[in-house]
């Protein structure tokens, strides 16, 4: 399997100058807690989705007591040391080989250097044959250096608002979209305040990103 490249830094991911569109993967490519769900009833554990977190929403099947937050950040780098078996979100692959045709695309992941490359492989088996940066804290800085070495427009694609605030601070010309792609967990989370569009489907992000294009022509 040909896998994408790794790239530790945004200024060294080749771009040809197209319009750029810069995605999230958990929740924006991935089903992410759908897999850990899987992956904690294996284990005797359920995850109880009363709000959008992790840690102090995990809990044990034979009692219902929740599960202390270390070692829930033990079960999470276990699940994510093997992120090549995640579901791709619906319509996902569809719209993103549509507008591959148009613009570069690129995957900006708050992933460690050892979860890269399991990765890579769930993006290459996905269909998703774009370059990965592996991101550490806020994503704003990232997407301001690839949006000064990218064509216009840029866009920017996440679950998590705290990460579409850093990209309006740092990048405020880059089209903002807040999208979680797992149904069961859009009630959870308020729209984000800093996003130009909160999409419920990839079908709404392929339109809004065609209308952006078509303006800049």
């Amino acid at each position: 399997m040909s896998l994408p490249p790794v790239i530790a830094e945004p200024d060294t991911v080749a771009l040809s100058g197209r319009p750029l569109l810069i995605l999230d993967a958990d929740e924006v490519l991935f089903m992410f807690v759908d897999g850990f769900m899987n992956f904690l009833e294996s284990r005797g554990y359920y995850l109880d989705l009363t709000s959008y977190r992790l840690h102090g929403n995990v809990k044990t099947r034979i009692d219902d007591s929740v599960v202390a937050n270390p070692e829930v950040t033990r079960l999470l780098d276990v699940f994510r040391a093997d992120l090549d078996s995640l579901a791709a979100v619906e319509d996902a692959q569809d719209v993103l080989d549509s507008l591959s045709d148009q613009m570069d695309i690129v995957v900006l992941s708050n992933v460690s250097a050892s979860q890269a490359e399991p990765r890579l492989r769930n993006l290459a088996a996905a269909g998703f044959p774009y370059p990965l940066i592996a991101n550490s804290g806020p994503k704003g800085p990232a997407v301001k250096t690839l949006a000064g070495r990218g064509g216009k427009p840029a866009f920017f694609v996440d679950d998590i608002p705290p990460h579409l605030m850093s990209v309006a601070e740092e990048a405020p010309d880059v089209f903002r979209i807040h999208f979680i792609g797992d149904d069961r967990l859009k009630p959870l989370l308020p729209a984000s305040e800093q996003a130009h569009l909160r999409a419920d489907n990839w079908r709404e992000i392929e339109d809004f990103v065609r209308a952006k294009l078509a303006e800049a022509l």
